[in-house]
């Protein structure tokens, strides 16, 4: 009696992980509605038998769902990737999933570029990187901001319903750092409204005459801003033309952060009740 050949089980086993992850990126590249298991069977290269026989295999471990729609039976990623995609960003962490994008800001606008969370209702810089040359501005880690004077901050406010912003706005205060600070909440609350509504954030010269800061929010998957981008340049005659293209420089770099943690990018995002 023949031996097993326990080589030929263990490719035949890599052979079945492997189809089993092309299945998975066929569904993650197909209909949100789901696909059948002919279209899978297509998009994999395999028989409908294999096709199905995968997909029960990815079911009965919560990585595919299927439903009846009709007389079809479709197929969708399952819950478990959900799981999955939040312990691999708790264990990369958000900074280091931004660093690289952080340095390609910095190398594009010559600005020092940094990525900031809320802590306590305070922005808090948790990831820098300096402009190239030799000039740059002072801006230390971990320090809390004023959330209403800060580009970071501001972004990070306009996301927020309004049963959320006002009494951290009310527990916060809004002091003023300069003539420019707003500190009228119903000015305030324009400003984050017009943020929200065009991406990014402007500070001013509001926390620092003299000095411009452009912010952008990170999305996560549930669309809540967990996050922050900006960068920061000396003020000089800087017109809205030139402020307008920097907002939509930083936003687009906030965006990739975002689909790189699975969130949305800003023209994506449903409009925020008010």
């Amino acid at each position: 009696m023949p031996k097993p050949d326990s080589t030929s089980d263990e490719k035949y086993a890599l052979r079945s992980v492997g189809r089993a992850l092309d299945v998975l990126q066929a569904l993650g590249r197909g209909s949100t509605n789901g696909m059948t298991v002919a279209e899978v069977a297509e998009a994999v290269g395999v028989s409908k038998s294999t096709a199905f026989a995968l997909l029960q295999a990815l079911i009965g471990r919560g990585f595919v769902s299927d439903s009846r729609v009709g007389g079809s039976r479709l197929y969708r990623l399952g819950m478990a990737l959900i799981h999955l995609g939040d312990r691999a960003v708790q264990e990369i962490g958000i900074s280091q999933v931004a660093t690289p994008i952080l340095n390609q800001l910095a190398e594009a606008t010559g600005m020092t570029a940094r990525l900031a969370i809320l802590d306590e209702g305070y922005a808090v810089a948790i990831a820098r990187v300096d402009a190239p040359g030799i000039f740059r501005l002072a801006s230390s880690l971990g320090r809390r901001e004023l959330p209403h004077c800060s580009a970071v901050g501001k972004a990070l406010l306009a996301r927020l319903p309004q049963d959320k912003l006002m009494p951290l706005l009310q527990a916060i205060g809004l002091p003023r750092r300069t003539e420019r600070t707003l500190v009228e909440p119903a000015r305030l609350i324009e400003d984050l409204a017009l943020t929200s509504w065009r991406g990014y954030a402007v500070d001013d010269e509001e926390d620092n005459l003299g000095v411009l800061c452009v912010g952008a929010a990170v999305y996560d998957r549930n669309e809540e801003a967990v996050a922050a981008v900006s960068v920061t340049t000396i003020k000089l005659d800087r017109g809205d033309i030139e402020v307008a293209k920097l907002g939509a420089t930083v936003r687009a770099h906030a965006d990739r952060i975002s689909q790189l943690i699975g969130g949305p990018a800003h023209a994506a995002l449903k409009p925020l009740p008010r």
